[in-house]
């Protein structure tokens, strides 16, 4: 895949210290990565990027929205998601990910891509059950939940014998 330069960072020349960076994600960076699951994204990245003298250490924070389909009606609407991590990048012998919040890069290296972590962990905000918000608090009308409605099993009605204890507990109660 090839790599967006606008999400390259180049700390070759920075001093040692904290430094920001902010990138504001829409629907094309997605489209970069092929991902279509997102009607829309709007979602505000903030990078801290504090350089030390062996290594540097990324915080990511993010928050926003995307616009998905509802799981139960199919109907759109934003979700709000917000969401942090922390990444320490190494300087070793060759590049290594195995470590999910580790990253080790060759010695000779003066900058880092962060577009792959900034598409995780937008994507792992987002609830794995999307459910509109009308749904919830009974305010969507929507055909399909008439429909829902229609289909569910009914409660059964209790008669007066079920409201009755049976007189075999009686003699158990006894017991106790």
């Amino acid at each position: 895949m090839k790599q967006l330069k606008e999400y390259t960072i180049q700390f070759v020349g920075l001093k040692i210290g904290r430094h920001q960076f902010e990138y504001h994600i829409k629907d094309e960076f997605f489209k970069h990565f092929d991902y279509e699951d997102f009607n829309t994204v709007d979602v505000k990245v903030e990078v801290e990027l504090e350089k030390k003298t062996t290594l540097l250490e990324l915080h990511f924070k993010i928050k926003g929205f995307v616009n998905v389909n509802c799981d139960l009606t199919n109907e759109p609407y934003d979700q709000k998601i917000a969401n942090e991590f922390d990444l320490v990048v190494k300087f070793g012998d060759e590049y290594n990910d195995e470590e999910i919040d580790i990253l080790v890069i060759p010695h000779g290296e003066y900058q880092i891509n962060i577009q792959q972590y900034i598409y995780e962990l937008i994507v792992l905000a987002v609830p794995n059950k999307l459910i509109h918000p009308g749904v919830k608090d009974g305010s969507l009308k929507s055909e399909i939940l008439d429909k829902l409605e229609e289909l569910s099993p009914k409660e059964e009605k209790e008669n007066n014998e079920g409201d009755q204890t049976d007189p075999r507990w009686n003699t158990l109660k006894k017991l106790l």
